[in-house]
């Protein structure tokens, strides 16, 4: 296993006291929705992280409207529920197999555990399947889980804007988001609309096939190969969120030099002498 694992695998290890299922459906326009559906329905012994509640930190001035949470306060929840460094944790949305499920392995993987994983598919195609589901509230073993935060996964803001005025042939920036959202054509969640100059377009939904799969590791490999040879890649979004489902694909395809601005455009806008394009 690399970065995702089938819901077959998921479904002959629901019974595995090493494994903890996580559920992370969340809606930006709803933000209550996806405990909600948890509440009604999710895979057999799961447990749930919420994106704003659980995966992410208080909103300021600056930092971007996902701001990584406090790394203490997560390890609390994380041995809450049951993980600590020696349980294979697997993440599962219902929206294209990716956005908050990426986000949730991001950040397990930036505390310093690596068996986690993202389920391909979702919970749509789970129940479509006709896999085991229940409404209970899952009940777990509280443990300990001892961060060990790995800073060099991140990017400052100072750091990328240094970087952009200075541009190695070694460091590439490549946004997440839209190519309309990238142009400035659109921007429904920012008070700017653009990119940060110097930036390339990887829209993150390219990585996912027809059908809502993802794509398979050669083909993530081949959508890639122009960043095979940088020395480091730095990835945004719009808030830190989607930026993460590039991320778990540039792994997926075995490229590792990566690095995560959390607070992405929604932060870099946030200081106005900060450049924009568009285009």
């Amino acid at each position: 296993m690399n970065t995702i694992v089938s819901m077959e695998w998921v479904r002959e290890h629901l019974n595995d006291e090493n494994v903890v299922i996580v559920d992370c459906r969340f809606h930006l326009q709803d933000p209550n929705k996806g405990y909600h559906e948890y509440k009604a329905s999710h895979i057999k012994g799961a447990v749930y992280f919420d994106l704003e509640r659980d995966l992410s930190g208080p909103v300021r001035k600056h930092g971007g409207r996902h701001p990584l949470p406090d790394t203490t306060q997560l390890a609390f929840k994380l041995g809450d529920v049951g993980i600590d460094h020696n349980k294979t944790v697997v993440a599962y949305d219902d929206e294209n197999s990716s956005i908050s499920a990426a986000r949730f392995w991001w950040l397990l993987k930036y505390m310093g555990h690596d068996k986690v994983y993202v389920m391909d598919e979702g919970f749509s195609s789970w129940v479509e399947k006709g896999y085991p589901t229940d409404d209970k509230k899952s009940i777990k073993t509280p443990t300990q889980f001892i961060p060990h935060v790995r800073e060099e996964m991140v990017i400052k803001q100072s750091e990328v804007r240094e970087q952009i005025k200075n541009p190695d042939d070694g460091w590439v920036l490549i946004d997440a988001r839209g190519e309309e959202r990238y142009s400035g054509k659109v921007e429904p969640m920012d008070k700017k609309a653009g990119h940060i100059p110097g930036a390339e377009n990887w829209f993150w939904k390219d990585n996912i096939a027809q059908g809502g799969k993802w794509k398979s590791a050669e083909e993530l490999k081949e959508r890639f190969a122009p960043l095979k040879d940088k020395k480091s890649i730095t990835v945004y979004c719009g808030s830190g969120v989607t930026a993460c489902t590039n991320i778990l694909a540039l792994y997926e395809a075995g490229l590792t030099n990566v690095k995560l601005y959390p607070g992405s455009w929604s932060d870099w806008i946030s200081y106005s002498e900060n450049p924009v394009e568009a285009k």
